[in-house]
């Protein structure tokens, strides 16, 4: 039975929601969510939702058309002089929780980014998984429930009597124990990687660094939404490549040339040593200004795509990020090879304004 407290909950729910999705270009180009991400939850502070509620007088006084009144007397507040004085602090904000699940479906939503359709042969097996789904009074111990037992002994000892306020000893019995219950349900066993590629050159500075970050957090939301457990890896290269960490992926600041096929090549690898495409769902994503040492390297990242890596990957991603410093000649190359390749997508970022822009043009396909 749905309480009218649960359908107003409801209702202020569909209201946050509408905010987050007016405000989630503001969101995502400011990268404001990034530094609030829990564990499960993210915390958002949505400003200026108002919701109806009843405001009483400051001095207690009546209203228009109540008590006496004499001719003339002012029925606003007049005109006494403030007494107030300028403050130093933020105007109140509501700070909503939202799961990653809620935050992945806004996103769908908004960009109208359709399911992903996992490939690989395991895309149709299923396996068993426990889902815990109430309470019952019997069960294995590995299976008990300490905070409910422990509410079944205390409403006990309270109506026999027993409850000591001054000693508040809780002890259980048999009948107070409470166990969780669950049952198996076939769930599809998809495995998926993201693996990461920047260039790290001396020609990109800090503010492309930091597009990249904010657009590889909405990139993760999506495709953990879509697979559970998804891996990622990280690969930085100047003039050759590395495998690091994501904490060094977006620290690292280098001052060589670029190119970027030492990229493309150990991207290649990683895929055959640890990733075989039969079982994985590979997504790569490049993010560079476009500024390759030479053209001939720009040829041999263009034969390791068509030969190597796009016959085994759900979808490779190129986004260029605007630099003072990069020339933007590799993006015009792929450009002219790549157009009609189904598993390709490319996007030009010029701000962080074109992050949105950016992860519609990446997962618009649905691969």
């Amino acid at each position: 039975m749905v309480t009218k407290i649960d359908k107003d909950f409801g209702r202020f729910k569909k209201i946050v929601r509408g905010k987050i999705r007016e405000n989630l270009r503001k969101y995502i180009s400011h990268g404001e969510m990034i530094g609030k991400k829990g564990k499960d939850l993210v915390s958002i502070p949505i400003p200026q939702i108002d919701i109806p509620h009843f405001r009483f007088d400051p001095k207690q006084g009546g209203g228009v058309g109540q008590g006496e009144g004499e001719p003339g007397t002012p029925l606003g507040p007049g005109d006494e002089p403030g007494t107030g004085r300028a403050g130093d602090q933020p105007g109140d904000h509501i700070l909503e929780e939202l799961t990653m699940e809620e935050m992945a479906e806004i996103l769908g939503e908004e960009l109208e980014l359709p399911k992903i359709e996992p490939r690989g042969e395991k895309k149709n097996i299923f396996s068993d998984k426990a889902k815990y789904t109430g309470i019952r009074p019997v069960g294995p111990e590995s299976l008990r429930h300490f905070k409910r037992t422990y509410k079944e002994a205390l409403k006990r000892q309270i109506i026999s009597g027993e409850y000591n306020y001054e000693r508040p000893i809780i002890v259980p019995i048999r009948k107070d124990q409470r166990y969780r219950s669950y049952q198996l349900m076939p769930m599809p066993q998809t495995n998926a990687v993201i693996i990461y590629m920047m260039d790290v050159s001396g020609s990109m500075e800090n503010e492309q660094k930091e597009i990249v970050r904010t657009e590889s957090f909405w990139i993760d939301l999506w495709l953990q939404a879509n697979y559970k457990g998804i891996v990622t890896r990280y690969i930085i290269h100047d003039t050759v490549a590395k495998l690091v960490d994501r904490d060094t992926f977006f620290r690292t600041r280098e001052s060589g040339g670029t190119i970027i096929s030492s990229a493309y090549k150990l991207c290649n690898q990683l895929i055959d040593k640890e990733f075989p495409p039969q079982d994985w769902n590979i997504y790569p994503f490049h993010f560079s200004d476009g500024d390759n040492w030479s053209e001939k390297d720009n040829e041999e990242c263009i034969q390791l795509l068509k030969q190597k890596i796009l016959p085994r990957v759900n979808l490779f991603c190129y986004g260029q990020v605007e630099s003072r410093y990069g020339s933007g000649k590799f993006l015009k190359d792929l450009k002219k090879e790549m157009e009609d390749i189904d598993n390709f997508a490319y996007s030009q970022i010029e701000s962080k304004e074109d992050i949105l822009k950016s992860i519609k043009d990446f997962l618009g396909k649905g691969k």
